[in-house]
């Protein structure tokens, strides 16, 4: 049985949980889980760090085989998983997603970080509200690229749904609950119809769900 070191509320163990799903396999059926990093500790226990030397989660056990990096895993997921036929093999469909994959976890997380930990990770007494502001700002240009691609397909990398946008959809689900949570710190959120069409067909057409995303209080 497949073992995945992480908590829920992780935007990384998120990606990879959601993917498990897609793909049809059962926590505690086909993987174990165990909870792990902030509070839960256990990220820097001679074990774990045999496992993953960065102390960080994710980190899957697949027999011998260990990983980290999420999108990795999910990489992993598709390729030795997919009996379903659940994502794209085509080869265009796979390097789009895997160019969205890389943007994601390169250019528009590493922007919207600052603001997300900043509001939901950090004392008030020590959070840099301009700091903050800049950081939400220049993710909404960033996704503005986003809905541009969105304007001539359903999906990132073409009219299915690929792993591409596991990562995409839980980065854009945290803009939206910090703009719903924080609006006088993130500044406005600008109109982007092409990403809210799209979150839509992602929760309609998925397992994925926003309201499940606020229950796990990622925001607090």
């Amino acid at each position: 049985m497949m073992r995945l070191w992480g908590r829920k509320s992780s935007i990384n163990v998120q990606k990879v949980l959601w993917c498990l799903e897609e793909l049809g396999l059962k926590e505690g059926q086909d993987f174990e889980r165990i909870d792990a990093g902030l509070h839960f500790g256990k990220n820097r226990t001679p074990e774990f760090l045999a496992l993953n030397p960065n102390g960080l989660v994710p980190t899957l056990e697949d027999g011998e085989l260990v990983l980290w990096e999420s999108n990795t895993i999910l990489r992993y997921l598709a390729r030795q998983y997919d009996r379903s036929k659940r994502f794209p093999a085509d080869i265009a469909s796979q390097y789009q997603s895997e160019k969205w994959m890389d943007w994601q976890v390169g250019t528009m997380w590493p922007t919207l970080r600052t603001a997300f930990l900043g509001l939901t990770r950090t004392p008030e007494s020590e959070r840099h509200y301009e700091v903050i502001k800049k950081s939400y700002q220049d993710t909404n240009t960033l996704l503005i690229l986003l809905d541009q691609q969105l304007t001539s397909h359903q999906y990132c990398s073409g009219e299915s749904f690929s792993i591409g946008d596991i990562p995409l959809a839980l980065c854009v689900s945290r803009w939206i609950l910090l703009n719903q949570a924080f609006p006088d710190h993130t500044g406005p959120r600008p109109s982007l119809p092409n990403i809210d069409a799209w979150i839509k067909r992602i929760e309609a057409e998925t397992k994925y769900s926003l309201v499940a995303e606020k229950e796990l209080n990622i925001i607090k």
